[in-house]
């Protein structure tokens, strides 16, 4: 499994390598591993962030992680619904559809 290679060698190592490589490393190798926050509230801070910024590109790719991490969906719902009030409807709104599909592609 070590020599599989990782997403972000996939999706843009070819072009960016050094960046691929700090994503393994740094981002999911150091930072997510952290002990003083789990993983689910690791999730859940980068969904609300994601969704705040209107960083939807990568939104997708965090809401599987969070479910993976432990996250559910009326969770997911419920950090959306509260984003609304302090990221703004549209943030939420746009949100939602994105939520939708991954909720459709993992059936949680």
């Amino acid at each position: 499994m070590a020599d599989m290679p990782s997403n972000a060698r996939k999706n843009f190592g070819d072009v960016v390598p050094a960046l691929a490589d700090y994503t393994d490393k740094v981002l999911f190798g150091d930072l997510w591993e952290r002990p003083n926050l789990s993983p689910r509230d690791r999730s859940l801070v980068t969904i609300a962030c994601l969704i705040s910024m209107y960083r939807h590109n990568e939104l997708p790719f965090h809401l599987k992680k969070g479910i993976e991490n432990g996250l559910t969906r009326d969770e997911i719902a419920e950090t959306i619904t509260h984003l609304a009030f302090y990221g703004g409807w549209p943030v939420a709104n746009t949100a939602i559809p994105v939520a939708r599909k991954v909720f459709e592609e993992t059936g949680k």
